[in-house]
């Protein structure tokens, strides 16, 4: 097996049931569409029929060193797309074999959005938990394909979120897929 090598490529697998009716997660799509290195896949719009193309998703994952899950947080997890790419896409063999998983060296990013306020993802607030708890089946993913788990991007009240505070948001973002890149060749 040959050893990972890095392009300092990212991957973003986009997963919103109704991209066109999306004020936050449109924003951002279009905030990193144009960044250089980095690829937008549109899971809605890519599998309209919801049926993967597996070899295909492998492919990409295998060209990008940085995946990055950018959805709306619903019911404490990820919608259902991006669930069925996880449960087809990261499977034994081509995922992770073994102790080390064929993905190491590689790093994934969450970028979320919530409808609950900062303070009701905390101990004892609304939701209960912190979102670093509520995330955690995710960063356990990443380890379990040999991935680093990067600090999520979290934009919570968007039903509250001006469009100042937006485009900040999607700005930090931006800079974020575009710095990522840079850190690896330097």
């Amino acid at each position: 097996m040959r050893g990972p090598s890095f392009s300092g490529m990212t991957l973003v697998l986009l997963d919103h049931p109704n991209l066109a009716k999306s004020r936050i997660n449109a924003a951002l799509a279009e905030a990193v569409r144009d960044v250089p290195g980095v690829t937008l896949h549109d899971l809605h719009a890519a599998y309209p029929d919801r049926t993967l193309d597996v070899p295909r998703e492998q492919q990409l994952v295998r060209e990008h060193d940085q995946i990055v899950f950018q959805f709306p947080f619903q019911w404490y997890s990820v919608p259902s797309l991006l669930k069925q790419w996880m449960d087809e896409v990261l499977l034994p063999g081509f995922a992770y074999d073994g102790p080390k998983g064929l993905l190491a060296g590689k790093t994934l990013q969450v970028v979320t959005s919530t409808g609950g306020v900062e303070e009701a993802y905390r101990d004892g607030g609304f939701h209960r938990f912190p979102m670093s708890t509520l995330l955690t089946p995710l960063e356990n993913t990443a380890r379990r394909v040999g991935m680093a788990f990067a600090p999520p991007l979290i934009l919570h009240d968007v039903r509250g979120v001006s469009d100042a505070e937006l485009a900040v948001h999607a700005a930090r973002y931006r800079n974020m897929l575009a710095s990522f890149g840079v850190c690896l060749i330097a």
